[in-house]
């Protein structure tokens, strides 16, 4: 006796009915057998389902006269605004390259809580793009030039750092493969689990670039950045360096926030899921307590440049030395390489052609 349910099977894609013997669901087809709870469970769209997630600021206002002898400068091309000291003249967007005019007098956006200072100058940075473009054969000539080097940037690139305690709880369809063979078949059984994890987890400092302007996968690959080196904000760190102010709210900042933190507790959750051939993720949910959150300005070395029209950006980390960025290619010198690689493919084809015909 059995009630159907409008279930499939992982298994098979057959309809699972409800055993009331085993009070379980069971396959008719691939006798495979499942536990009831693992189809009332909720699948995880990405939409942060059953989440519980709240975060409180622990950022600070400028105080009276603190930001006298900053200025600020926009630019005409990309709208982006950079703070510097006054002292600083005509300068270029560390962004888009074009110039930047002054605005005038620094005014709002909430004080910084902590700076990471640089720790390479821009001699290392020069010689960092350098070891970058080394050895790749099909860079344009030209491409780097003094010149271009020279337009490398120090700037200190805007942060939310969010800190919390989460309790994470996941749920896996796990598999158990066995195969043998006798004198007329080969048997497959595929034995199926509901796996189920929790934990306790803290996670501290979890950047999230508050820059429109900087890419954040750029700004992400040139991660981590060592966060106890970080020190209260002082204007003075500003000095000979540029400054982005943030354009991205720390509102529309928690929602990359949540996924690096939820992302990273699946993570976690998974590693303890062993003993099984495979296995699938079916839900994540995430409970966030004591959420707080800082504004921080990491160190960055930029060049932005352009070629034949597209624009392209290297970041170094001014901390670490960890550099990235995306190289043009000369597609004239591809192609003859290819051609040159097919050839030499066709030439030795046929010749082993010839020594089969020989032989």
């Amino acid at each position: 006796m059995s009630t159907v349910l409008q279930q499939k099977c992982p298994n098979c894609g057959g309809s699972v009915e409800f055993d009331v013997g085993a009070q379980r669901l069971k396959c008719p087809f691939c006798d495979a057998e499942f536990d009831i709870n693992a189809f009332q469970q909720p699948e995880n769209n990405g939409a942060g389902q059953g989440d519980s997630i709240n975060w409180n600021s622990q950022s600070s206002q400028w105080a009276l006269g603190e930001t006298n002898g900053m200025s600020v400068y926009g630019c005409q091309s990309c709208g982006g605004e950079i703070v510097a000291d006054e002292n600083t003249g005509a300068t270029s967007c560390p962004y888009c390259g074009n110039q930047v005019v002054m605005k005038g007098q620094f005014s709002g956006a909430l004080r910084p809580d902590l700076v990471i200072p640089f720790k390479l100058d821009k001699k290392a940075a020069k010689e960092a793009l350098k070891k970058h473009y080394q050895g790749k054969k099909f860079v344009p000539k030209g491409f780097f030039d003094d010149n271009k080097l020279e337009e490398i940037k120090g700037v200190y690139v805007p942060h939310w750092l969010f800190t919390c305690d989460a309790v994470a709880d996941a749920s896996y369809k796990a598999r158990i493969v066995r195969e043998w063979s006798d004198e007329d078949y080969d048997y497959t059984e595929t034995s199926h689990y509901d796996v189920y994890r929790s934990c306790n987890i803290s996670f501290d400092n979890v950047p999230v670039d508050g820059s429109s302007k900087m890419p954040d996968d750029l700004m992400e690959s040139i991660e981590p950045f060592d966060i106890s080196q970080a020190v209260d904000f002082n204007v003075a760190y500003l000095a000979g360096y540029l400054a982005d102010k943030y354009d991205v709210s720390v509102d529309d900042c928690v929602e990359r926030a949540n996924e690096r933190i939820k992302q990273s507790a699946d993570n976690a959750l998974a590693a303890t899921v062993t003993g099984y051939d495979s296995f699938d993720t079916t839900c994540v949910e995430m409970n966030v307590a004591s959420g707080i959150y800082k504004y921080a300005l990491y160190p960055v070395w930029l060049l932005t440049t352009k070629w034949e029209g597209k624009q392209y950006t290297f970041a170094m980390n001014g901390q670490t030395g960890k550099f990235v960025g995306n190289i043009p290619t000369d597609k004239k010198a591809v192609t003859k390489a290819s051609l040159l690689l097919g050839a030499g493919i066709g030439a030795v084809l046929y010749g082993l052609a010839w020594l089969i015909q020989l032989l």
